[in-house]
């Protein structure tokens, strides 16, 4: 069973930065986008930044220009920086790649606290 492993998160202060690292834990084959969504206390999943096999990224407004997502595609690896961090970016991150086959895998989730 393949899994994919986040790291990264943590607290951190109002205006301060945190790197985001979503690897899997065997080669999967034909991801086509790989993504990162948040999900805090009361409120539904949503997506953050997802980055496409051709390089194509895509933002919620409330982080574009805040965070970035990058991938290597060699490494099954997506990254998120995310800076200038708020209190409202308060979640639990979770990666996500999905294949050409429409496979979905999630990572186990990260917690990443802004302090105000």
């Amino acid at each position: 069973q393949v899994q994919l492993v986040e790291s990264g998160g943590g607290l951190v202060e109002a205006g301060g930065s945190l790197r985001l690292s979503c690897t899997a834990s065997r080669y999967i084959f034909g991801i086509n986008v790989m993504g990162w969504y948040r999900q805090a206390p009361g409120k539904q999943r949503e997506l953050v930044a997802s980055i496409s096999s051709g390089g194509s990224t895509n933002y919620a407004d409330s982080v574009q220009g805040r965070f970035t997502v990058s991938r290597d595609n060699a490494k099954n690896t997506v990254y998120l920086q995310m800076n200038s961090l708020k209190p409202q970016d308060t979640a639990v991150y979770y990666c996500n790649f999905m294949t050409s086959s429409r496979t979905n895998y999630w990572g186990q989730g990260t917690q990443v606290t802004v302090s105000s």
